[in-house]
């Protein structure tokens, strides 16, 4: 009886797990790289964040950007919230705590978390209607050798990330105009 009850416990116990069976490691993701080129602007009292986002990435033809860092205030601050389709508008003072997310001219995605003055916070989707209090700080990064697309992804239906090489580059090949401002930089 002591045997049998044994070999009942042993399993529970890790001392006796059996044959071991092989494991498949998890599927690492694929990912592409490209040097990094940055620039830092600031947005003044009235400007819509979005907005001016959106003009930024336009007008230097980011095909792919991402949001470094943002530190600024708000007065009227507009999201998307989780699993809602139309916008909530909040107003006040509001201090941004994260602005996150990618940008190209081929479609951004951007998640905004400002506080208000007693410390709650509240986050979703970046829309137009978000507008500077006092200051907006943004440093954004450019990868040049890369291109962001958004397509719908069969999953959900969403338009999602996709992420491709820069047309006409090669591996390791920096554009025309990062070329020129790094070799400025080394006089």
């Amino acid at each position: 009886m002591f045997r049998r009850l044994l070999f009942l416990l042993l399993p529970l116990l890790g001392l006796f797990a059996g044959p071991v069976q092989a494991q498949t490691p998890p599927a690492v993701p694929v990912a592409s790289s490209s040097p990094l080129k940055t620039y830092a602007l600031r947005l003044k009292p009235g400007d819509d964040l979005r907005q001016q986002l959106s003009a930024f990435v336009e007008e230097h033809q980011m095909v792919a950007g991402t949001m470094l860092t943002c530190v600024g205030s708000l007065t009227v601050a507009t999201l998307r919230l989780a699993n809602q389709d139309g916008p909530s508008v909040y107003r006040g003072h509001f201090e941004i705590v994260s602005l996150v997310g990618t940008l190209s001219t081929n479609g951004s995605h951007l998640h905004l978390a400002v506080a208000d003055s007693t410390g709650r916070t509240i986050g979703g989707h970046l829309l137009d209607g978000c507008v500077v209090y006092t200051t907006a700080e943004i440093v954004l990064g450019e990868l040049p050798a890369l291109e962001f697309r958004r397509e719908p992804d069969p999953t959900f239906g969403y338009r999602e990330l996709v992420v491709e090489k820069a047309p006409g580059r090669l591996p390791g090949q920096l554009p025309e105009g990062l070329k020129k401002s790094k070799a400025k930089s080394s006089k």
